[in-house]
């Protein structure tokens, strides 16, 4: 369905309504904004950073740039939650290479995340080289320069998100990680885990990720301010390599260039596959993602598996029980360390009672009867825990991870019957609309609803004018200026930038879109069933109803075959079994198969240059293109998808 951009004056940015201001008031008098110890640990150990930080892909497209983000020097704006404002500050004005203490460094805000670098007898111990290479390199080039130039000896992925693996290519080179000069080292199920999240549901998570991180949204007091996890998110270059030593139990110890190692296992909880560890020569514990300073995602907006809080909070507890009586450094993969041991563990505490008394007091109630949106109506945090500013909804909020661990237990249906069988969107919005009169009516309604600042209820009543009527322009509008006032409010950075991002689309409509592909990089170093997997996700049952395909692979690097079988509209492929009856045998690399799919070569050319050989049926090859979908990397999320999928 698409429908013209809103006329000019109703597609810009409008101010913070009186209600807003009041919002902001609130907050401000709520909290100790005179506590100036994140801005102290922020700062600490500062050496070095780029003048301007900005950084650049080889094509001369900008991959990060902070310098766009000035305008937070100033004092937090109407149009900001202040709470808000202060993490952004935080974030993004605390730049740079620092040390924790002699040996351990980290360089923070050249992504969304932290690159830490622990200095062996010899050489650098990288620990989660960004997302992009264009970050990573930088961040190492920057140490090099101020700390002196030390080869790379090993890379640690704490965990299996993209911000903390996919920039290795900027640290480190295949070559280096295939002849074991350097080893990466990562959590059990790490390939599985990371390749599953960030491919297999890629499309639908980096649509939504879009939105989360405000990446559409143009940096200023009335857009984006901060992902609340870190200053920014790069869009650099990305890329994958096979570990090559994976930490199996808690208790593992590694000593890598005369660093020790200890290892602690915290699976299913930020991350499905994740470790933290603790550096005795340095008395200090890296949480990786599992402790930050703001509530994490119980359930992230940009869509993954839901996390178990109970875990993660038992995790947490299980690190203070290994280590803390031993610690005098705590430092993670977001944001600034704690120094001193008292400190530290009165954080790790509070964090752990942060995920405990949610995951408790949801399931109290949902055991009284409540549903998961009663639930997270009525649930706020005890002020012992909620004045501390590193508890704040500056990424997760309390509302919505108390409905992730309704979901956990319960999953989504809340056991009354009327809500089993639902209409979709588009059909429940017409009908809505026609019990209440027609969309001109519905929106007459709402504009004194607006007035009085009741921003969820009209949120939730122009939804059904705009999934109807996407070219009704006056509900469009209406709509667009009550989701933006409810992101000026928000606490939650994601929240802010996905109320936004969808004003953004109201106003704007979609911009030009292209078919989603995983890039090469993360393709080059997907292991060849991972890639089996995501053309299975990507079948589309009409163009081969009926059919049975049989595809016999021989990949001459990885030295094995694959039967690939198509039947009942479905993909399965079999290692080592060997079909003298398939349709057509392909001689060729696995790296060449995975391009030839991904339409970055093609056959002719494969065969002219001696890397395919085809026996059997060369039109069963031609052809395995158009049995899989292609998915639109910008489908809309606040105005109506297409009925039906092919």
């Amino acid at each position: 369905m698409s429908y013209d951009p809103l006329p000019e004056p109703l597609r810009q940015p409008k101010a913070a309504s009186e209600h807003t201001r009041e919002a902001q008031r609130r907050i401000k008098a709520e909290l100790n904004f005179e506590d100036t110890r994140s801005f102290e640990d922020a700062a600490r150990g500062f050496i070095a950073s780029l003048d301007p930080m900005t950084l650049q892909r080889e094509d001369g497209d900008v991959s990060y740039d902070l310098e766009k983000l000035s305008f937070l020097a100033a004092e937090a704006p109407d149009t900001v939650n202040p709470s808000l404002w202060r993490q952004a500050q935080l974030n993004a004005q605390h730049h740079g290479l620092y040390q924790i203490c002699p040996g351990l460094y980290q360089v923070r805000s050249f992504d969304i995340a932290n690159m830490t670098l622990i200095q062996g007898e010899t050489g650098w111990i990288i620990v989660d080289p960004l997302t992009s290479s264009e970050s990573s390199s930088a961040a190492l080039s920057l140490a090099n320069t101020h700390l002196g130039e030390r080869p790379v000896v090993a890379v640690l992925h704490t965990h299996s998100h993209a911000d903390h693996f996919a920039g290795v290519l900027g640290v480190v080179s295949p070559e280096q990680v295939a002849d074991g000069t350097v080893p990466i080292i990562a959590p059990e199920h790490f390939v599985n885990e990371s390749l599953n999240e960030n491919v297999l549901a890629g499309n639908a998570m980096n649509r939504r990720a879009t939105y989360m991180y405000g990446n559409l949204l143009e940096p200023s007091p009335r857009g984006f301010v901060t992902t609340g996890l870190g200053a920014a998110l790069s869009m650099g270059t990305t890329g994958f390599l096979v570990p090559t030593d994976f930490i199996c139990q808690t208790g593992d110890r590694r000593v890598i260039d005369g660093i020790e190692i200890e290892f602690q296992m915290t699976p299913g909880t930020e991350a499905p596959a994740e470790f933290v560890f603790y550096l005795p020569r340095f008395k200090a514990l890296c949480m990786s993602e599992i402790t930050s300073h703001h509530l994490h995602n119980v359930y992230t907006p940009r869509g993954a598996q839901v996390r178990d809080a109970l875990a993660w909070s038992a995790q947490i507890n299980e690190s203070i029980e290994l280590f803390g009586d031993r610690l005098e450094i705590q430092f993670a993969s977001h944001h600034w360390p704690i120094w001193g041991r008292e400190p530290a563990i009165e954080y790790l505490e509070k964090q752990r009672d942060l995920y405990k008394y949610i995951h408790d007091q949801t399931l109290r109630l949902a055991n009284r009867g409540f549903n998961k949106e009663e639930i997270a109506e009525q649930l706020s945090l005890p002020p012992t825990l909620a004045k501390e500013f590193y508890n704040r909804d500056y990424y997760g909020t309390v509302h919505h991870n108390s409905r992730a661990v309704y979901v956990k237990y319960l999953g989504f249906f809340d056991g009354n019957p009327a809500s089993l069988h639902p209409l979709p969107p588009i059909e429940q919005a017409r009908r809505y609309l026609e019990f209440m009169g027609g969309s001109d009516a519905v929106v007459e309604r709402a504009r004194p609803c607006f007035e009085a600042g009741d921003y969820r209820w009209v949120a939730e009543v122009l939804n059904h004018v705009v999934m109807a009527e996407p070219d009704h322009v006056q509900g469009r509008a209406l709509l667009a200026d009550t989701l933006e006032q409810l992101g000026y409010q928000s606490e939650s950075a994601p929240w802010r930038n996905f109320y936004l991002s969808g004003a953004l689309e109201l106003r704007h409509g979609l911009p030009e879109t292209q078919a989603f592909q995983a890039s090469g990089g993360i393709a080059a170093g997907m292991p060849i069933e991972n890639f089996f997997q995501v053309l299975a996700v990507r079948l589309l049952p009409a163009a081969v109803a009926g059919r049975r395909i049989r595809l016999q692979l021989h990949f001459s690097d990885l030295d094995c075959s694959y039967l690939l079988v198509i039947e009942n509209s479905v993909l399965n492929y079999f290692k080592d079994r060997l079909d003298d009856a398939a349709d057509a045998t392909l001689t060729l690399s696995a790296l060449n198969f995975k391009r030839l799919l991904m339409g970055l070569s093609n056959a002719p050319q494969l065969i002219t240059e001696g890397q395919l050989e085809i026996a059997g049926d060369p039109e069963t090859l031609l052809g395995l293109k158009t049995l899989f979908d292609q998915f639109p990397r910008r489908y809309p999320l606040v105005t109506p998808r297409p009925a039906d999928a092919p």
